[in-house]
């Protein structure tokens, strides 16, 4: 969100300062799937963000030289309940206008080679989706920016305290702004915590693995999408037979929605899988990886995708802000001429540069 509001600060002529106060990029911006998603956001406001999101990403990595593939995404049904649910979505966003298809198994074959056909019925597959790796564009993006729009950029540098439009680091400097504007992801306790303690936010800690790099320059095609999947996003809420599968799921598989768990698999430029998720949610959270959770994953993985080495490389959590009221950002000033943007929750890639864009517009 933090980079995403510099290029739309930039972008309008104003001279941009970006503070930040880890050496570089830890959070959770590079600690996600690198998926731009317009197919989980609704039709309107959101998903039109969404497709400008997705736009500038395209226009942005050639430029700035990191890698991304208009993938595509595919959800996959294995009972009837769930390809009942795709169907009734396709002829939503049919009528929408997205660039949506029905697949039977002999279609999906031909665009995957990664889904396992036993018992499959069919999948939907949308045109929009866009991958990238998170953690080679996030680091590429700062020093894109610093070229194209000379926003400066101070590594190291943890904020103190803001007043008056004066951005204090530590006791020794001070640099004064028109315009500030703090994008502080889950640390809501660092600057104006008096003001967070009035919003309805909360934390959200997922779990992730990246496998290996595939062998021979083995590809996946479209992001996989299980069946979990499809109670996760808002955009699927139109299909009128949702609110039976979810049932079906909470009696068969409690677990799961216990822990928050959808699966779902994007392949970067090396080839290697980054597979998840889980949400658990609360203003603390421990900070170990639970491995039950991580196998829970990889058992629901294994029933619809087959790939080629299954070796785990590594594993990690991250954790972001999320709003409790069903939002999907937060925008307040707690202060004149300064503004907090948060509370994109896991849609941060997705979101972030069409709301920055809109926010900025908007001043």
């Amino acid at each position: 969100m933090g980079l995403a509001t510099a290029r739309a600060l930039a972008t309008q002529g104003y001279a941009v300062k970006v503070f930040e106060r880890t050496d570089k990029a830890v959070g959770a911006s590079i600690r996600n799937f690198g998926m731009i998603w317009p197919i989980g956001q609704p039709a309107g406001k959101m998903y039109d963000r969404a497709m400008r999101s997705r736009n500038i990403w395209k226009e942005i990595a050639p430029r700035a030289d990191f890698w991304y593939e208009a993938a595509g995404s595919l959800h996959l049904a294995y009972h009837s309940d769930e390809w009942m649910v795709l169907q009734e979505l396709y002829e939503v966003f049919r009528r929408e206008g997205r660039p949506v298809q029905l697949l039977d198994k002999a279609a999906i074959t031909a665009s995957s080679p990664a889904v396992k056909t036993d018992g499959l019925l069919g999948g939907l597959y949308s045109n929009d989706e866009v991958i990238v790796d998170p953690r080679e564009a996030i680091a590429t993006l700062p020093g894109w920016l610093a070229e194209q729009y000379k926003v400066e950029f101070y590594w190291g540098k943890c904020v103190s305290y803001i007043s008056d439009q004066i951005v204090y680091i530590g006791n020794e400097e001070e640099y004064e702004a028109d315009l500030v504007f703090i994008c502080n992801g889950a640390d809501f306790e660092t600057l104006y915590p008096e003001h967070f303690s009035e919003q309805p936010v909360t934390k959200c800690k997922l779990q992730m693995m990246r496998l290996v790099s595939q062998p021979d320059d083995w590809r996946i095609g479209p992001a996989l999408c299980g069946g979990l999947s499809l109670i996760h996003y808002n955009s699927f809420k139109a299909a009128s037979s949702l609110p039976a599968l979810r049932e079906r799921y909470a009696a068969e598989m409690a677990d799961y929605l216990q822990w928050g768990i959808h699966v779902m698999v994007a392949q970067n430029g090396r080839g290697e899988l980054t597979i998840g998720d889980s949400h658990e949610y609360g203003l603390t959270h421990d900070p170990f990886d639970k491995d039950f959770i991580n196998r829970m994953i990889l058992d629901y993985l294994r029933r619809f995708a087959c790939f080629k080495d299954w070796s785990v490389a590594e594993t990690w959590n991250g954790v972001y802000a999320k709003l409790t009221d069903g939002e999907a950002d937060l925008f307040f000033s707690p202060e004149p001429y300064v503004y907090v943007i948060n509370g994109v929750g896991g849609a941060g890639m997705t979101l972030s540069f069409g709301l920055a864009e809109e926010l900025v517009a908007g001043l």
